[in-house]
């Protein structure tokens, strides 16, 4: 068997290491693929404002000449000043299923890992919480999201073989929506709100909501600082996500809540599922791929919630109830 790992270094090699899942996973009915141009400008130095505190690396594997597998090895530095540990992620981690292929693909990582004096590798994970990460383990039956992984039952078990162990759990849940706001959430939400002066925003155009971006992203920022390998978003991100997601984001699935004084202190972001969209576009948004996905928004009866966050000084007072009430009246009017 002829295993050969190449580090990437042409803009074929980083195509070739863009659609390679598209390949593995051809014909999955669970897999989701993510949008192709996404994925190329996260990984492109020139265009990811990641790369100002990363360092990356990629490598593919050929068995018998034909790509079998990819793995991104990502130096983050800003995680190593933040949590004190100086650890190499992996992440863009796919292969066929032959327990040598991963193997020499992690060999690459850990020899890099070695290299920058690191003390342990850990993944997948991305240059940043909003890149892909995590690994599947469990729910191999369940279809994947725009913004989860999916991978074969195969992968973890080929990871624990290689001498790996899972480090935390990240669960994802699917809830079912009531036929109307549910009168509990209506009457709380209701009182947190006279109580505290608080103030729902519904806005109509997507460049209405432009103006509490920054504010959105200093909530992710402080509210998600404590979880699992979470780095702050810089300016230059917050400026990149902005311009790259918020110009076409259905502002009836948006929750916005503000204090007496105008401030944002909480949102919520859902959308229709795209997920039976990209599986039938294949990634691709032209020439016609960005059809599947406009009918997707507009008519469907799966939603996916992406991001959800009440800045910390005013969790713990019911806000949430607001969130939850605005966002169940969006899918039930």
């Amino acid at each position: 068997m002829n295993i050969r790992v190449k580090e990437v270094t042409t803009a074929r090699e980083l195509k070739d290491f863009v659609n390679f899942p598209y390949t593995l996973y051809s014909g999955n009915r669970y897999f989701v693929p993510p949008l192709r141009f996404d994925e190329a400008a996260t990984l492109n130095r020139k265009k990811n404002p990641a790369f100002e505190y990363c360092d990356a690396r990629y490598w593919l594997a050929y068995k018998n000449d034909k790509i079998a597998g990819r793995v991104a090895a990502i130096m983050n530095h800003a995680f190593v000043k933040k949590w004190n540990r100086r650890y190499m992620r992996f992440g863009w981690f796919d292969f066929i299923e032959d327990e040598t292929v991963a193997s020499a693909l992690l060999e690459q990582v850990e020899k890099y890992a070695h290299s920058m004096e690191c003390e342990a590798i850990h993944g997948p994970m991305g240059f940043t919480d909003l890149d892909h990460e995590g690994m599947l383990v469990e729910g191999f039956e369940e279809t994947g999201t725009l913004a989860t992984i999916y991978n074969y039952p195969y992968y973890p078990k080929v990871m624990e073989k290689l001498g790996y162990r899972k480090d935390t759990d990240w669960v994802e849940f699917r809830i079912k929506m009531p036929d109307g706001i549910p009168e509990n959430i209506e009457r709380l939400a209701a009182i947190v709100q006279a109580r505290y002066k608080l103030n729902v925003v519904r806005a109509k155009k997507a460049k209405e909501v432009l103006k509490y971006t920054k504010s959105l992203f200093d909530i992710i920022n402080k509210s998600y600082a404590h979880l699992y390998g979470v780095v702050e978003l810089t300016d230059k991100q917050i400026a990149y996500y902005t311009k790259q997601y918020f110009s076409f984001i259905r502002t009836d699935y948006l929750a916005l809540v503000t204090d007496a004084t105008g401030q944002l202190i909480a949102f919520g972001i859902t959308m229709p599922s795209l997920s039976a969209a990209l599986q039938k576009n294949k990634g691709r948004l032209l020439p016609f791929g960005f059809l599947p996905l406009l009918r997707a928004m507009k008519k469907n009866d799966v939603a996916d919630l992406y991001l959800v966050a009440v800045r910390p000084d005013w969790q713990g007072k019911g806000v949430n109830a607001l969130l939850m009430r605005e966002l169940n009246a969006s899918y039930v009017r």
